[in-house]
């Protein structure tokens, strides 16, 4: 991972879409089966706001949640957790390491190996397909 990515508040509306802004920067959720055409071929999803390598396409799963899901980062590093105590609730938020984008949650529900669900905001990420040999 390079080093971390500081804009300014005015910087990151400039750069990003209204929702992918309310997601990523002001720690909001789109709606639940808004991004259910996420492509299925080989790739990596990155972070919208600075293209960090988030996950892979192996490592998605069809949760039923409504929302991408995966079962691990590409790596660790990349994506880093904090606590959400809102809506009166205990979560574990998952950021991008590189730029703070809030992306969505993890939860301990998950598929093996790794019994995890990384419930993921589709507008936080981009999907990059992988390069053709």
């Amino acid at each position: 991972m390079t080093d971390k990515i500081v804009k300014t508040d005015a910087e990151w509306r400039e750069t990003l879409s209204d929702l992918a802004y309310k997601v990523t920067r002001k720690h909001g959720t789109e709606r639940a089966f808004t991004h259910d055409d996420f492509p299925k071929a080989p790739g990596t999803f990155a972070c919208v706001c600075c293209g960090a390598p988030l996950f892979d396409q192996a490592t998605k799963f069809d949760s039923g949640t409504g929302w991408p899901s995966f079962y691990q980062p590409i790596a660790a590093e990349n994506v880093g957790e904090t606590t959400d105590r809102s809506f009166f609730m205990r979560r574990t938020e998952v950021h991008c390491s590189r730029c703070d984008a809030h992306l969505g949650h993890v939860f301990p529900d998950g598929p093996a190996p790794t019994g995890l669900r990384y419930c993921i905001n589709g507008v936080a990420l981009e999907f990059e397909p992988e390069d053709a040999p």
